[in-house]
């Protein structure tokens, strides 16, 4: 397993995806979104390699800093194979309603943001099962209905964000909560099922290997906890930024490109909101 940094928009360890190989040959797990591809290429260049010397793509998820590049990264190398949840598979081989919907969330910003989103030819999209090139996958719901997670024999992790945001070395672990998907209840119950794997470290794509899934875990459990009842008890958006914020340090500027602490407060109004809906 190798780490790659894909410097989104030229920052450092923001966002990242990981070199695998598998029973198949070398796969990439997540990819980044589109504007990142030239840093994609020039990390596997560092290591001797180029996109053609990738069999697989292993989705976490369809957010586009997961996997908005799959269909860019498809079309230079047709060969790929992309495997991806069965909620999420349509949304690769048409993603104009994913396109839209962000485009609603982020503004003007999206171009900027994530560049162009390639629909992936249907013959290219696998729906996961248990095993995937001999790594367990499970469903992993909580950020996102769709997202799933991949176990080495290693015990390795590939968590995509079902394990939070964590820049590495900091301690601090955040989770990311947008909207629309974001459940509570449902996010513990994944992270009952990655503690019974009892991984023996976390490779995030925010960012970095965590080698202490444990306290790692328990860090996450609480914030998710304490956050989603800041917000149920009122909290404004501004002193949620503030105090969410307040033991980041020198890595601040990171987390917040990593995970914008705006978008975790829509995610968790939006989570309330259903709740009172539903009764």
């Amino acid at each position: 397993m190798k780490e790659l940094d894909l410097r989104h928009l030229g920052q450092p360890k923001v966002i990242g995806c990981y070199l695998v190989e598998t029973s198949d040959g070398l796969a990439l797990q997540d990819c980044g979104p589109a504007t990142c591809v030239p840093e994609l290429k020039k990390r596997l260049e560092e290591h001797g390699l180029e996109l053609r010397d990738l069999r697989h793509l292993l989705l976490s998820h369809i957010h586009l800093d997961h996997a908005g590049a799959a269909g860019t990264l498809v079309r230079e190398h047709p060969g790929l194979q992309v495997h991806v949840s069965e909620i999420g598979a349509p949304h690769l081989v048409d993603p104009e309603r994913l396109e839209r919907s962000a485009r609603r969330l982020y503004g003007d910003e999206f171009d900027r943001l994530w560049g162009e989103l390639v629909p992936v030819p249907k013959q290219n999209v696998h729906v996961v099962g248990t095993d995937v090139l001999g790594l367990e996958c499970f469903p992993t719901p909580g950020h996102a209905s769709h997202h799933v997670c991949y176990l080495s024999q290693d015990g390795t992790l590939y968590a995509g964000d079902a394990t939070g945001v964590r820049i590495q070395p900091s301690r601090a672990v955040l989770p990311p909560t947008p909207p629309p998907e974001f459940d509570l209840e449902t996010w513990q119950t994944t992270l009952d099922e990655i503690e019974r794997r009892r991984p023996k470290r976390l490779a995030l794509i925010h960012f970095g290997v965590a080698d202490d899934p444990e306290p790692h875990i328990a860090d996450l459990r609480a914030r998710l906890e304490r956050w989603t009842q800041w917000v149920g008890d009122g909290m404004s958006r501004d002193e949620f930024v503030r105090t969410g914020t307040e033991d980041l340090g020198p890595d601040r500027d990171a987390y917040e490109h990593a995970m914008p602490l705006w978008q975790s407060y829509t995610g968790l109004e939006r989570f309330w909101e259903k709740r009172a809906e539903t009764g």
